[in-house]
């Protein structure tokens, strides 16, 4: 599991297709965007703008994709998903809670990923082999 509460203060942002207002919660409780079967127990986020703009071009959906700047409301931890599994040390700066995420704002000031990048993110979404930590 994770080594402990992060000491990162953020800026945290979460990308998604959703159309939200500041003052909006996030809520754990939603259908996985990389595995349609899991019902997630957890709300993720990052505190690097262009990560959470890659999770904005993989979300569901046919809304825009939209970076929201968040702040969390209660604990949180490292994504073990990413931290334990792929990137030790959480250099992707990945997070997820139980609590709700405010949204405090949204930025357009962040990178769209390229078609070929979201291709080899797809692609290794749907390999198999990255079993959800739930």
């Amino acid at each position: 599991m994770s080594n402990g509460n992060p000491t990162d203060k953020g800026p945290f942002y979460h990308g998604t297709k959703a159309d939200l207002q500041k003052g909006d919660l996030l809520m754990a409780g939603g259908d996985s965007n990389y595995k349609s079967e899991f019902r997630m127990n957890h709300i993720y986020f990052t505190a690097l703008v262009n990560g959470a703009g890659l999770a904005a071009a993989l979300a569901k959906g046919d809304g825009s994709e939209r970076v929201y700047i968040v702040e969390p409301t209660g604990s949180y931890e490292n994504d073990p998903n990413l931290t334990d599994k792929k990137f030790p040390g959480n250099p992707t700066r990945s997070y997820r809670s139980q609590m709700p995420l405010k949204i405090v704002g949204e930025t357009t000031d962040w990178v769209k990923p390229d078609s070929g990048e979201l291709q080899k993110f797809r692609e290794k979404l749907e390999d198999g082999k990255g079993e959800i930590i739930n």
